[in-house]
């Protein structure tokens, strides 16, 4: 939901600017050759801290010195300003630049899980966490875009339940994780059509909420494993509206990522989808995801074999 510059203002978090912060912005700063390339690497270092500040505050892990804005050679070819969470990934963090708007500039990798944007009064040593925006993309990026840091934590919130693994192999043991549950517990008036769909092989769902863009709906992750022999799993992945709903949304796009989250698969629903499905042989212990992917809502799933 984005909101009002009045709403974001109420909304915002006061972070102080610490003496720790200032002493790395300004050793980050003194090794730049100008006095421009200076002042934005002390700039964004005092955001990135800022930022890592409250992620403390409120128990989230950071991992600051994974990050590329902890790293003095990216400092002189990129204008760099992230924060790793740990096991999420990276975060933004951008000082105002002016008015506004704040500017996210062109190199800066469009698989950022969001940014947030940071206002520095540094002769008064503090710090506003204005808000946030789920999307990266590079140029201005307008107050009235942004989220507020309530649903930052919401959103982290949500990640972090993403972030957990699902381990495939167990259900051939029928040690099943929780959440996920026979198709005629999840699909029960769809059960009957599905049944010769998913004869063979261990077959379990999930139901996935979309947020605001599916609101009062969700929808069914459905995963089957056949063993092709003792190392090689053969999956079945398929998406189903749930039992309200006949249809699948029109812009829903189902992705498999490897475990450097690269997109090796997708399928897109199209009007009057019923189901998408893809299908891949894995090995015993490989890594996957699955990232539903709607508007601008992207919720991942991930899978150990």
């Amino acid at each position: 939901m984005i909101h009002s510059t009045k709403n974001l203002a109420e909304k915002s978090i006061p972070v102080s600017i610490t003496q720790a912060a200032l002493k790395i912005a300004r050793f980050f700063a003194d090794e730049q050759v100008t006095l421009e390339k200076r002042n934005q690497v002390y700039l964004n270092t005092l955001a990135v801290c800022a930022v890592n500040d409250y992620m403390e505050m409120m128990n989230i892990p950071t991992d600051p010195k994974a990050s590329d804005s902890w790293n003095c050679a990216m400092h002189y070819y990129a204008d760099v300003a992230d924060l790793k969470l740990s096991g999420l990934g990276y975060l933004e963090c951008r000082p105002v630049s002016s008015g506004n708007l704040c500017y996210i500039p062109p190199e800066v990798p469009d698989d950022r899980i969001g940014v947030v944007v940071v206002e520095l009064d540094i002769e008064h040593q503090q710090a506003t966490l204005i808000g946030f925006a789920k999307t990266v993309k590079a140029g201005e990026l307008l107050f009235n875009e942004l989220q507020t840091i309530e649903d930052l934590l919401a959103y982290i919130d949500s990640l972090e339940s993403n972030a957990r693994e699902v381990k495939l192999s167990y259900w051939l043991q029928n040690i099943i994780d929780a959440g996920w549950q026979p198709i005629e517990k999840i699909l029960a008036s769809k059960t009957p059509q599905l049944a010769f769909r998913y004869r063979n092989g261990v077959t379990r769902g999930k139901l996935i909420d979309m947020g605001i863009e599916l609101p009062g709906q969700s929808l069914a992750l459905v995963i089957t494993l056949t063993p092709k022999n003792s190392v090689e799993i053969q999956l079945k992945l398929q998406v189903h509206p749930s039992d309200e709903q006949a249809y699948l949304p029109n812009n829903l796009i189902v992705k498999v990522l490897d475990e450097k989250g690269i997109n090796v698969m997708e399928a897109h629903a199209r009007s009057g989808s019923t189901y998408v499905t893809l299908e891949f042989n894995a090995q015993i212990g490989e890594r996957f995801s699955v990232n539903l992917e709607l508007g601008n809502t992207n919720i991942i799933e991930n899978f150990v074999i």
